[in-house]
């Protein structure tokens, strides 16, 4: 059955039907072209006719047009769309023209830049010319680097690589830095929070040493589509950028589907688990033979997926190879191995992570689902763009969890379907990583009294805190390194956290094998000692966790069941460093210091998601200091309501700047965090509290601050609208927790804070 005949089946399903509360039809759209530029090396022309390609795109030509004219551009369209010749073209053109030329190409992850390099290589190879294209990352041979530096025409690496490999040995990257033309920046929609603010200071590392080599560089960056591309490329590269939007790529039929799960307790809200509704939708898929790609949010959710599916198709010898898992933690080896089976044809159905979101090739997939909606719709875009790669029909089905944010998604299609009205949202003058690359460019080239870096805020404060703590030392108009470490190595643009942790299979005792790895965050929740740990929808149980040597030491098993960790988190001030008083109400911004602690765990049984029981944890408290803004509510509002009532409301003010913060901010919802305490360590008193779930924060809760009363607006909006007469997880949560009053106690509040910021004219 193809997806044309499926989606004719599925229309005339009323009980599948009775879930979907909106079923789009996206049309297709024929393609729209542009005039060819005519500065291009005419060598191009005949290998673009032998892919099929005899004319540009609209936004191809366009682009092109802009990068020869000498501007530095960002190019916004979306998956499968041929961003991809928005900037190979103009390179290859340039070095056909001049051979010393090069270009850097810059890609999120290594497995995006294998894929790039593949499809370079055949257009290099068409033409029958001599330009050197090399990967440079943590997976090339040793043997291979000096030529990568000596003779790269195309060097194609990832921000990682550059901040730690190349920039600090720029000495021995001369040929490139003299002769650099172009730096390509891909999928920049994701260097936001943490990554991006890291990769803007990396960008001013290197065009400070390109200034210092003689060269002057053009950007050409691509994006999916999201609010503010041009304020997202010019506050990475610290320069004005041209917007390429006009889409010009043909596409195939698309199907939208979104499905709430049933409800199963109507007085309490409670649906269906996402899980089993993702499962089910996900195996009739399958069992159609229609490729599909399943997205989920987190690792447990993608093995316990990938476990229920792999079972669905095991063949009498037991093996299930057409069903795969994929996630960051796999080893590189395995991830390769997985999207060259996509590709081929050999897996029918892939269950992954936000990893296969970006533009890897693999192949052409005929439906996506959605296993909750993944944070941002540029995200979800993103994914529903991964398959109808053939301009043939494809469907797209996202399946609501029970999360509030879900539900208000699932609720108001309309939201989704129309223009993004998310924003990408970085900090590169973040003190916290300032001083980290500060370090770093030091170490690179001493500074010169009074250089700038990049745009950056004066930089005389840090180089003098650095020679005080005797990092850098000040000699003769200079500033010079002189500790003895390697700052680069020390510091992780991806996280707080500079260092992994490995996973170690001891099943069989004379051959201890490396699965996978684990960032420090996560692994409280996930590889604590008796966790269940899944790999391949294969059960392992965590033996051993040595914290010190950063190693979790684990056993196969096979018991039925997975864990879920729960984390115990507390607040505690730092210094305010904004503070409007309003009609009773205080709006105070500062930073703050957040305690976290896994206390214990869960068992929770694969098929009917029952719990079995509790397990403790036992291990450290982790610290993190970040910025956080928060609402100290009316004394006057406080003393007329039971104290019941006032939690319960409380309560769904958080759930509701839960759904509506991470839509207007563009974070995922786990990059903050919304408590609510009745009588809060900061204030004494009622306090609503969001916070940057990241070390140092990255300016989340600092927007928030500044947009406070659109975000009340957007809350009371939700929660004045939803048709549900005391509370469900669409609006202030469901009545189980917040009780019979919490929604209206909530809209009370909620009132009661914008009427103080209006009189105060806030």
């Amino acid at each position: 059955m193809n997806v044309d005949q499926l989606a004719q089946v599925l229309r005339q399903d009323e009980a599948f039907m009775a879930n979907v509360t909106r079923w789009e039809t996206v049309p297709a759209r024929e393609a729209q072209y542009g005039e060819d530029p005519e500065q291009l090396d005419p060598r191009l022309k005949p290998v673009l006719a032998g892919r099929g390609i005899h004319r540009l795109y609209t936004h191809q030509a366009h682009a092109i047009r802009e990068v020869l004219a000498g501007h530095d551009v960002v190019v916004v369209t979306p998956t499968a769309s041929g961003k991809t010749l928005c900037y190979n073209l103009p390179v290859l053109s340039a070095i056909l023209q001049n051979p010393d030329a090069r270009a850097l190409y810059l890609f999120p992850t290594k497995a995006l830049s294998a894929d790039q390099v593949s499809e370079l290589y055949e257009l290099i190879e068409a033409m029958g010319v001599d330009i050197k294209t090399y990967t440079y990352d943590g997976d090339t041979p040793v043997a291979a680097r000096r030529a990568v530096r000596q003779a790269g025409h195309i060097v194609v690496t990832n921000p990682d690589m550059l901040h730690s490999g190349i920039l600090p040995h720029h000495t021995k990257w001369v040929k490139l830095f003299e002769n650099l033309r172009y730096i390509i920046i891909d999928e920049i929609h994701t260097y936001r929070g943490v990554f991006g603010s890291n990769l803007a200071n990396v960008l001013r590392r290197l065009m400070r040493l390109c200034e210092f080599y003689g060269s002057r560089p053009q950007f050409i960056l691509c994006s999916a589509t999201i609010a503010n591309p041009k304020e997202l490329a010019e506050s990475l590269t610290g320069r004005p950028v041209t917007v390429v939007d006009d889409n010009g790529a043909p596409m195939g039929e698309r199907h939208l589907v979104f499905y709430n799960p049933p409800v199963v307790n109507r007085q309490l809200g409670i649906r269906k688990g996402v899980i089993p509704e993702t499962r089910m939708i996900a195996e009739m898929l399958l069992k159609n033979k229609i490729q599909t790609i399943t997205f989920a949010r987190s690792r447990v959710t993608v093995e316990v997926l990938t476990r229920y599916l792999k079972d669905a198709v095991r063949d009498p010898m037991g093996n299930a190879g057409r069903v795969r898992g994929y996630r960051g933690g796999y080893l590189p080896t395995q991830r390769r191995e997985i999207e060259r089976g996509l590709r081929a044809g050999q897996i029918d159905a892939v269950v992954s992570t936000n990893a296969l979101e970006l533009g890897i090739d693999i192949g052409a997939l005929d439906a996506c689902v959605l296993c909750g909606y993944p944070g941002t719709i540029a995200s979800a875009w993103q994914q529903a763009g991964r398959a109808g790669r053939r301009r043939a029909a494809s469907m797209v089905f996202f399946v609501a969890s029970s999360a509030a944010i879900d539900q208000f998604i699932v609720t108001h299609p309309d939201y989704f379907l129309s223009a993004s009205p998310e924003h990408a949202l970085l900090n590169p003058d973040n003190i916290y990583v300032l001083l980290s690359h500060f370090k770093c460019a030091a170490f690179e080239l001493p500074f010169e009294d009074g250089e700038g870096f990049g745009n950056a805020p004066s930089p005389d404060s840090l180089l003098d805190f650095l020679t005080q703590n005797h990092i850098l030392r000040h000699v003769d108009g200079r500033y010079h390194w002189m500790a003895e470490d390697f700052p680069a190595s020390e510091i992780s643009l991806r996280s707080a956290a500079s260092e992994n942790f490995l996973i170690i299979d001891i099943t069989d005792a004379a051959h201890h094998r490396v699965i996978g790895e684990m960032d420090r965050y996560t692994v409280p929740m996930l590889l604590h000692e008796n966790a269940i740990y899944m790999h391949e929808g294969q059960q392992y149980q965590v033996e051993k966790l040595d914290f010190d040597a950063c190693k979790a030491f684990i056993r196969q098993v096979d018991v039925g069941y997975y864990t879920d960790a729960d984390l115990n988190v507390s607040l505690s001030p730092l210094e305010i460093e904004e503070e409007q008083q309003m009609g009773g109400m205080t709006a105070s911004f500062g930073e703050v210091k957040v305690l976290s602690l896994v206390t214990m765990f869960k068992k929770i049984r694969f098929d009917t998601q029952e719990t079995l029981g509790f397990g403790k944890v036992r291990l450290p408290e982790t610290e993190m200091h970040t910025q956080a803004m928060w609402w100290t509510l009316p004394e006057a509002l406080c003393v007329s309501l039971p104290s019941d009532r006032l939690k319960n409301g409380m309560l769904g003010v958080a759930n509701l700047l839960r759904i509506v913060a991470p839509l207007y901010l563009m974070c995922s919802p786990a990059d903050i965090a919304v408590l609510y305490q009745v009588k809060s360590p900061i204030t004494d008193q009622p306090t609503v509290i969001l916070y940057d779930n990241c070390p140092g924060g990255v300016g989340l809760s600092q927007k928030a601050f500044g947009m406070q009363e659109m975000l009340l607006e957007k809350c009371l909006e939700i929660v004045t609208d939803c048709p549900c007469p005391q509370g469900c997880p669409s609006c202030a949560g469901p009545v189980g927790e917040i009780g019979v009053d919490g929604k209206a106690t909530a809209a009370l509040i909620l009132r009661r804070l914008l009427q103080c910021l209006r009189e105060s004219g806030g």
